[in-house]
């Protein structure tokens, strides 16, 4: 298998709880398929795609590394995404400003 359903690999990816709570989240339109928003959780993923999320008061970009067979325990979860979000944008620590 190289594509699987967005619903189903987040949840095997652990971003969301509930298969259910994925495909409500794709269907709300809170979910971006290499810059293009999803509506149907039928959408097939697959290694190399990128996929940019509003999940929990805030925005994820992370590109898929693997097909999930199952959805195991957190560890294994991890090993099918990278989260590709660049950190340099991120605003400088407050420890940071006091040494400016």
């Amino acid at each position: 298998m190289t594509r699987q359903r967005i619903d189903k690999w987040l949840w095997f990816a652990r971003l969301v709880k509930t298969r259910s709570l994925a495909a409500a989240i794709v269907s709300r339109g809170q979910v971006r398929l290499n810059k293009v928003k999803l509506g149907k959780p039928s959408h097939e993923v697959g290694p190399g795609d990128v996929l940019t999320l509003a999940l929990h008061g805030r925005v994820r970009v992370i590109q898929v590394l693997a097909i999930g067979s199952r959805r195991g325990p957190a560890s294994e979860a991890q090993t099918l995404y990278q989260d590709i979000a660049d950190q340099s944008e991120a605003p400088p620590a407050a420890s940071e400003k006091l040494l400016r």
